[in-house]
């Protein structure tokens, strides 16, 4: 857990962290960074400074700045789910030696931190090139020397405007960028970070299902105590439900705000993609398509992680099924029939305790978005 340590305790939502006024400050610093990431470029877009390449920036910086507010607070106040989730991780790593358990959750482990590595990588990496990118025009005009007036400054959060309202002095530009750096690293922590705190608990859940599924399938009437052994999975499987519902409940409005604007901002970018092809701007391309592989890339992680945790609680049923449970004695049997029916209806990602977030839910969301393209592109052409 090291990695997610290492990423959200300087936002203040680490589960495991002593809550205090440190870490309250802490969240109070990335949630103001994440409001600038979203209050600057909205004035730009308002003040009319932007042209249709940086409307891209603009609007992707006001959603990633929007989602890292609402996911550091959200995480804040109802952080008890993320405790307990936590906690339990932490027991379930301590208690179990069995080998091919462990070996279990050591995988759905790794796909957890390789889902971290990638998606903080590719967003810090982003980062980097946003602020490398204004220190790079700005050394070229000064080599073409160009007059002061004719200077048009670039930021790594489109912002000349705004600093210029503010009366912000230019000759403290390159201080300026670093420190806009400095902000678009902790507001896309905030966003992406939390992101991947959560779908790595929600990938150790699944793994203990997972195995829970094989002490079900495996389960031995011939050995003593059947009783006791059958109500300690039973236990679990609650234990399991409770954790996960948890889970949900927490996740269920940020899904909800977050589908809308990925949902939005598929079409408006994908708009201006079409319109970048049509005009042969290869920048504005470049930009279209980074930004919609981003957001492709978070619906796609919780809708194939929501399907996930699905189909692993639906199939406690069919394990249970396929075990020897018509050797259990008859009272053992009306425990069984309580499981199945509880696996009916399976604990599954929601966005706004109404829409389920799966794979039908993803395709959905696509083919309306290019359903939508399709007949922009049209007006675009006539």
């Amino acid at each position: 857990m090291v990695p997610f340590k290492l990423i959200t305790w300087p936002i203040g939502v680490w589960p495991l962290q002593v809550y205090n006024i440190y870490s309250l400050l802490r969240c109070i610093v990335s949630t103001c960074c994440a409001s600038l990431i979203a209050i600057l470029p909205s004035m730009e877009l308002y003040m009319g400074c932007t042209d249709v390449e940086q409307n891209v920036v603009c609007l992707t910086s006001i959603c990633s700045g929007l989602l890292g507010v609402l996911k550091t607070v959200w995480f804040r106040i109802y952080a008890n789910s993320l405790i307990n989730n936590y906690n339990s991780a932490v027991n379930d790593y301590l208690t179990n030696d069995n080998t091919k358990e462990r070996e279990i959750m050591r995988r759905h482990a790794f796909i957890g931190r390789i889902l971290c590595y990638s998606m903080m990588g590719f967003s810090y990496i982003s980062c980097v090139m946003y602020a490398i990118n204004p220190f790079l025009h700005f050394d070229q005009v000064n080599q073409i020397n160009i007059t002061n007036q004719d200077i048009i400054l670039e930021y790594a959060v489109p912002s000349r405007c705004a600093l210029q309202y503010f009366n912000f002095p230019t000759s403290m530009y390159k201080i300026s960028i670093l420190v806009e750096t400095v902000i678009v690293i902790l507001a896309t922590t905030a966003n992406i970070g939390n992101d991947v705190l959560f779908l790595n608990i929600t990938l150790h859940v699944c793994g203990q299902v997972n195995i829970l599924r094989i002490h079900f399938f495996n389960f031995d009437v011939k050995s003593p105590r059947i009783y006791n052994r059958f109500n300690a999975l039973i236990q679990r499987h609650q234990d399991l439900i409770r954790l996960a519902r948890e889970l949900v409940k927490l996740i269920s409005f940020v899904l909800l705000i977050e589908l809308s604007i990925i949902t939005m901002s598929l079409c408006m970018i994908g708009f201006q993609f079409i319109f970048a092809l049509k005009i042969n701007n290869t920048v504005m391309i470049g930009k279209s398509l980074a930004v919609l592989s981003v957001f492709l890339t978070q619906l796609s992680l919780y809708s194939f992680i929501g399907n996930y945790l699905k189909s692993e609680m639906e199939e406690i049923g069919l394990s249970i099924y396929q075990s020897a449970w018509y050797n259990f004695p008859r009272k053992l049997t009306k425990n069984v029939i309580f499981v199945l029916m509880q696996t009916k209806y399976p604990v599954a990602l929601q966005a706004g305790n109404f829409i389920a977030v799966n794979l039908s839910t993803y395709l959905s969301i696509l083919k309306t978005s290019f359903s939508y393209l399709s007949v922009l592109r049209i007006i675009l052409e006539v």
